[in-house]
């Protein structure tokens, strides 16, 4: 029965919330006075970083409102799994983190090439400076859109929701320092693990760097469906939304392509054409 489980939102578990949310705080605070020392402040905005919290804050009251909604799907297709998926030795988390990191993969690619879902995507490339208080911008209509869906085949699997959801987090805790705005270098681990210097890509404007580099702890599935990319040596790395306006209004920054997707709806004619908007490429 479902009442005998417990009911967690695993998202939830992948957002800054609480205790998490207070050490991210330090992190940025670090950063920034390190980069102050180093003179090195240029990759960093009072403004922007003060609009970031406030983005973040409202992320964590929303999510924390609406904790139940995303736990029922997983529950109600883990009560009816086709296996049962005991996480007590090494290979069965191991078959965890990589359905993990394949589902992320496609979950943030179709992030970008999809307008509904890029509608709360964008609020995490909105920052035109790249450095930690970028990774708490995130977007307050995820559970809304439907993100959750490239995640519940994990739970029809087999997988608890509880693990499903631990394992989301922990990707993203890791994908909190991809953020750094120091160029940190891994070494030969640049071929199999996501990194500042591919993140910073994924993030960056450049008409190169376009929907690049979607993976969450690894980057091989890029490198395996082709949408990897190195920086490009010719020109600096850009940030923000190409074709919009930065804004240092938090309530901005997470709604604001949601009034400019309706918008477009609106002035579209034909239920084919509003479709197209809504589901197409951004």
């Amino acid at each position: 029965m479902l009442t005998t489980l417990p009911f967690p939102d695993v998202m939830v578990y992948a957002r800054p919330t609480g205790l998490f949310l207070a050490l991210t705080l330090i992190f940025i605070t670090a950063e920034y006075l390190y980069a102050k020392l180093a003179h090195h402040d240029a990759h960093h905005d009072v403004r922007e970083t003060v609009a970031s919290i406030g983005v973040a804050l409202g992320d964590v009251a929303i999510r924390t409102t609406m904790a139940g909604i995303v736990a029922v799907p997983f529950l109600i297709l883990y009560e009816n799994r086709l296996m049962d998926v005991r996480l007590n030795t090494a290979w069965s988390w191991l078959a965890l983190f990589l359905g993990v990191e394949f589902c992320y993969y496609w979950f943030h690619r179709a992030s970008h090439r999809v307008r509904w879902l890029w509608a709360t995507h964008s609020v995490h490339h909105s920052a035109t400076h790249f450095n930690l208080s970028a990774a708490i911008r995130l977007g307050w209509t995820g559970q809304l859109t439907g993100a959750f869906v490239f995640f519940l085949p994990l739970a029809w699997i087999g997988f608890h929701p509880l693990a499903v959801g631990a394992m989301i987090g922990l990707g993203l805790v890791y994908q909190f320092f991809l953020h750094s705005a120091f160029d940190v270098r891994l070494g030969v681990l640049e071929h199999v693990l996501n990194t500042p210097a591919h993140h910073r890509v994924h993030h960056a404007s450049n008409a190169s760097c376009l929907d690049r580099n979607y993976g969450s702890t690894l980057i091989v599935f890029d490198k395996l469906f082709g949408t990897f990319a190195e920086a490009p040596k010719s020109e600096p790395l850009r940030y923000g939304l190409k074709g919009r306006e930065p804004s240092l209004n938090p309530f901005w920054i997470a709604l604001g392509e949601w009034v400019h997707l309706w918008s477009d709806v609106r002035q579209a004619r034909g239920l084919r054409q509003r479709l197209r908007i809504i589901f197409g490429a951004p």
